[in-house]
Parts: C-alpha cells; sequence; structure tokens
C-alpha cells in the first residue's frame, strides 16, 4: 500500500481513523501508531499490533486545548500553564482523566496522558479526524513494544510491513518522544517530571515557578518509562568516561561492534560518528540504532554522555535501551 501524503493522504487517514481502523501519523518526536482514542476496540488494535501490555498506558493526541477538556476530568492550574507555553510541541501532560472516557488508553488508570504536536501533517490529521466525530487519536510509538522507535515513515514499514496506513511527513524534527509531567495529583503535590525531552527541567520549572517532583510509587504509570524500553536487536553498551581508555582507546577492535561515539576511535574500530550538540544527536538517535542494526551490528558501544541538562532525553533513552 502506497504512503499516504499530502490533503488526500489527510483524508484518507482521518476517514480510517473514523472507522476504528488504524493510522500511522508523523509527529515532531516519533511516528506514532494511531486510534481514536474514544472507541476502547479501536485501541485494543493498537496493543495486539505492538504486543505492548494493555495496562501500560498510551498518549492521546489533541487538536485543541478543548479536545483536551473532553478526556479530562478537570485540568489543573499547572497543565493549563505547561498548554500554554508549549502547545503545541513536545509537551504530555497527565491529568485526571473524566469518568467513562478513553479507559483503554488508559490502561485502566484514573488518569489520561494528554499532548498536542506541533507536526503541521499531524495537526492537519488531527482537525480532519475531530471533523469526522473523532476527539482524540491515542498513538504510542509505531514500533514493536520495547523496540526502537521510528523516526521515518521507512521505519514504520519496517515494523508492520505494507498493509497498515502510513501518512508520511517526512523525518522527524525532534526524533525522541515528548517529556512527560504528571499533573494529575491535587496540591499540595508538585508536578513531577516523569521522562525527560526535548524540553528540559528548567523549562519546564521556569514556566511552572516551582521545582519538579521527582517520580514515586504513588506516580501513575506512563508511556516509555519502563526500565527496558527503546532497545536495537544489537547489545547496546554504554561505555562510561572512565572505561573509555581501556575498552576502546587502546584496545583492539572487536568484531561486530560498532562504537557510536562523539570522539574517534582508533583506527579499525566501526565507528558511527555521534553529533555533540543534543539536539542533533536526539534528531538521529533511533536512527542511527535502526542503521546499526541494519548493518549487522552485534553490539553498539556508546560514550558516554556530556553531564549537562541539555542531554537528559537521549541518556534517559539510551539508558534504557541499555536495561
Amino acid at each position: 500500500m502506497p504512503l499516504l501524503q499530502g490533503p488526500e493522504g489527510v483524508a484518507r487517514a482521518a476517514d480510517a481513523l473514523a472507522a476504528g481502523e488504524l493510522v500511522a501519523l508523523p509527529t515532531e518526536t516519533v511516528y506514532g501508531l494511531g486510534a481514536r482514542a474514544d472507541d476502547d476496540a479501536a485501541v485494543a488494535r493498537i496493543f495486539a499490533a505492538k504486543g505492548r501490555p494493555a495496562d501500560h498506558p498510551l498518549i492521546v493526541h489533541v487538536a485543541s486545548v478543548a479536545a483536551a477538556e473532553s478526556f479530562a476530568a478537570t485540568l489543573p492550574a499547572a497543565a493549563r500553564q505547561l498548554m500554554q507555553a508549549f502547545w503545541p510541541g513536545p509537551v504530555t501532560l497527565i491529568v485526571p482523566r473524566r469518568d467513562g472516557v478513553a479507559a483503554a488508553a488508559a490502561g485502566g488508570q484514573a488518569s489520561i496522558g494528554l499532548r498536542m504536536p506541533s507536526h503541521p501533517l499531524a495537526l492537519a490529521l488531527l482537525h480532519a479526524a475531530a471533523a469526522r466525530g473523532v476527539p482524540g487519536v491515542a498513538a504510542p510509538s509505531a514500533n514493536r513494544f520495547g523496540r526502537v522507535s521510528p523516526t521515518r515513515a521507512a521505519h514504520v514499514l519496517q515494523e508492520f510491513g505494507p498493509d497498515l496506513l502510513v501518512l508520511d511527513g517526512g523525518d522527524c524534527e525532534v526524533g525522541i518522544e515528548s517529556a512527560i509531567v504528571d499533573c494529575s495529583r491535587p496540591a499540595p503535590a508538585r508536578p513531577a517530571l516523569l521522562r525527560p525531552g526535548q524540553i528540559g527541567r528548567e523549562q519546564l520549572e521556569q514556566v511552572l515557578g516551582q521545582a519538579l517532583a521527582e517520580p514515586d510509587a504513588a506516580s501513575p504509570r506512563a508511556s516509555g518509562t519502563l526500565a527496558s524500553h527503546y532497545a536495537p536487536a544489537a547489545t547496546l553498551v554504554l561505555v562510561s568516561a572512565a572505561d573509555w581508555p581501556t575498552r576502546v582507546a587502546t584496545a583492539a577492535p572487536q568484531p561486530g561492534v560498532a562504537v557510536y561515539a562523539r570522539r574517534t576511535p582508533p583506527p579499525g574500530w566501526w565507528h558511527r560518528p555521534m553529533a555533540t550538540e543534543a539536539d542533533a544527536a536526539a534528531h538521529e538517535l533511533f536512527a542511527v540504532l535502526r542503521e546499526l542494526d541494519d548493518a549487522g551490528a552485534v553490539a553498539i558501544w556508546v560514550e558516554a554522555l556530556p553531564a549537562d541538562a541539555a542531554w537528559d532525553g537521549v541518556r534517559d533513552r539510551l539508558r534504557r535501551a541499555a536495561a
């Protein structure tokens, strides 16, 4: 089945969503595997296609704050502050869920994750779907559960084959999934950062005027926060700065081992250069892991990242991929 493109592709994808079918859609973060969030049977198709546990919640993508309100029992002040500052954009907000709405998408929880993506085709699709009676689209990453997220339409086809409708929006600009902020607990509990993303803790805290809490045992389950996630087929190993000299710099190259690093290893190593800026590294990360898998790497050794907060999103994805 050819990739869907342009206004005609958006219309066809919106028709499919309204009919309860699955559609892969581009966002600025990664491609999502979408179904109408108000139809538990349609959402069940996402879990089945991905092999994802049904209690692992999905993020619902909406075209407007009004659409978000249709899924939320309430939108706390902190959530509204972050919506105003960062929507549309790569921030997901967890809020109390409206009774009787999107239970399957929420993984059975009393809270729900909401996001308004900034990718123009994603927004066009969400608006077109809304015009057909679809209030929001549940859409985790369009890959098999726990594997590397897709940042190109070709990656989605590689995961699910040619029968899935895929709206082609080109390469994803950001390249890693959204930050997730839990705003579901009433004051005096502070919002908590459950997953870092391109938009960092400092930016979020500046808008909120308070420090974000850390996740704890009472935090809701959230997409992409399991200890092991985002994993390539190759074994991924994080090489610390302390280990680099003996493991790579003075060691003989290892067969089948690719070194993904900002520093250039000695001659003979299979070296895939890593971008030196955090945003560029995030943009390329999942595509590089897929590239190395496709090239036959049995292991990927990744150089330790800079310690500054700009790298938190990439660091989080690599830590989970190495688990």
